[in-house]
């Protein structure tokens, strides 16, 4: 597997600090398992940062924090299901996004999304939104353009658009100044991990009218 397009620095120093919001740190940690390069370049940023703690004045914590935290731990570990995960050699979803759904494709409850795409809307925080997307392929995912940002990570297959081709493990970032169609590969359907902190811009009316239904 070789990844041509990757995370920004910009993007990695701020999923290191721990300021991305929730459904664009679930990409950045999904492409860092599958991405030598840049697990390698946060690896060196984190360190900078830890750098940057130690030359840090202590700050007092109240008196309950550790037992505060030891109860949060143990609240999501009771509400997490016990699952034994596939081997990476047989997963198609990176581990990170296994860990956080509960399993591989199997346990992805797809919805129809027009057109023959599918998806799966992810549980995260409301700063911004990730959703698993299955394209048939040759299918293309109706022209559009961003109101904000949108991380698109290919976890199988392939799609095109007017900048490039993506494959496994590459990132497309996308902004306000980014207008496509992204088409999947003839010969094998794609599917993509996408995180967006705004509404995307549709060009056509029917998929205007759908967007509110799809929550896209």
């Amino acid at each position: 597997m070789t990844i041509k397009h990757h995370l920004s620095d910009k993007l990695l120093l701020a999923y290191s600090a721990g300021t991305l919001p929730e459904a664009f740190s679930l990409v950045a940690a999904a492409h860092l398992s599958l991405c030598d390069e840049c697990r390698a370049q946060a690896a060196a940023l984190d360190s900078v940062g830890g750098v940057m703690l130690d030359r840090c004045e202590a700050v007092a914590m109240e008196n309950d924090s550790f037992a505060a935290t030891m109860a949060r731990i143990k609240s999501s570990l009771d509400m997490a299901p016990v699952a034994v995960p596939p081997s990476d050699d047989a997963a198609i979803l990176p581990r990170p996004l296994r860990d956080y759904i509960g399993g591989d494709l199997d346990a992805v409850r797809w919805r129809p999304a027009g057109g023959g795409v599918r998806q799966a809307i992810l549980p995260t925080s409301r700063r911004a939104s990730a959703r698993l997307l299955h394209i048939p392929a040759g299918m293309a995912v109706p022209d559009h353009g961003h109101r904000g940002t949108e991380l698109t990570l290919v976890l199988h297959g392939a799609f095109r658009d007017q900048t490039d081709r993506f494959g496994r493990g590459d990132v497309e970032v996308a902004d306000q100044s980014l207008k496509h169609t992204p088409v999947a590969d003839i010969g094998e359907d794609c599917i993509c991990l996408a995180a967006t902190d705004a509404p995307l811009r549709f060009s056509g009316l029917l998929p205007r009218i759908a967007q509110p239904f799809l929550r896209i």
